[in-house]
């Protein structure tokens, strides 16, 4: 078990893999970042990680890193790795490594002890599995962080996102909002221009921003992404389970 944070933060998830959390993450980041207060990142767990001279890197925490202009290092950002991009409980079985959650409360701590805010990034959806026992719906109960969830434009999204928000509730996190993510602006179809307000309809959870679909090559986060991002209380919101 994780103990809660114990500073202002935000818990970025998604209704599946490969949604856009770390850019929206990054760019949240970099949000606090213009306004002078210190941020620290986190990503607990990544699979599908890259090998190069120094071990596993997780190219997700280097983007992380840089949004977030912080001095951890990577392996504090993200202290459990794996090369596989499976499952993180598949990922550990496969590699005869099992998840150490000792080493995620230290990078937790540590982080959280030199910053006014943390950010922390999810992996998959809520119930991919850490471990034999435990999905990351766990780990978002376990942190009290209020959970931002990062959603497809498309077809199929209002099924996604309403079932992450509902599990999320269930286990009694405060769900801040939805981000839409890599909306098709110049040619949305029907579905995409309706699901956002059909997500705050019946899943009764703020959309805060639609975000375009736009390339993010290297740490640069494009204007097209960080103008919707901006204009998001994005410090109100990750005070929410504190205010409790």
């Amino acid at each position: 078990m994780l103990q809660p944070i114990d500073i202002p933060g935000l818990l970025i998830t998604g209704t599946d893999t490969g949604v856009g959390k770390t850019v929206i993450a990054g760019a949240i980041a970099q949000w606090f970042l213009r306004r002078g207060i210190s941020t620290g990142v986190c990503k607990p767990v990544a699979t599908g990680c890259v090998r190069r001279r120094e071990g596993l890197v997780s190219e997700d925490a280097e983007f992380l890193a840089v949004c977030a202009d912080t001095a951890e290092s990577l392996d504090t950002i993200c202290p459990q790795r794996f090369a596989e991009p499976l499952a993180p409980a598949v990922a550990a079985d496969r590699a005869r490594q099992p998840l150490d959650w000792d080493a995620i409360q230290r990078s937790l701590r540590e982080i959280s002890s030199q910053h006014q805010v943390l950010i922390v990034e999810g992996i998959g959806g809520v119930m991919v599995p850490m471990d034999a026992d435990h999905t990351f719906l766990h780990v978002a109960h376990w942190l009290g962080l209020p959970a931002v969830v990062v959603a497809r434009p498309g077809l199929g999204t209002i099924n996604h996102t309403l079932l992450t928000i509902g599990a999320l509730r269930s286990a009694g996190v405060v769900v801040a909002g939805v981000v839409v993510n890599r909306y098709p602006a110049e040619n949305a179809t029907i579905a995409q221009e309706s699901n956002p307000h059909a997500i705050e309809r019946w899943g009764g959870a703020a959309v805060l921003c639609v975000v375009p679909d736009q390339p993010v090559r290297g740490p640069t986060i494009p204007p097209e992404i960080t103008q919707p991002i901006d204009a998001v209380d994005w410090a109100r919101l990750s005070a929410l389970a504190i205010s409790r």
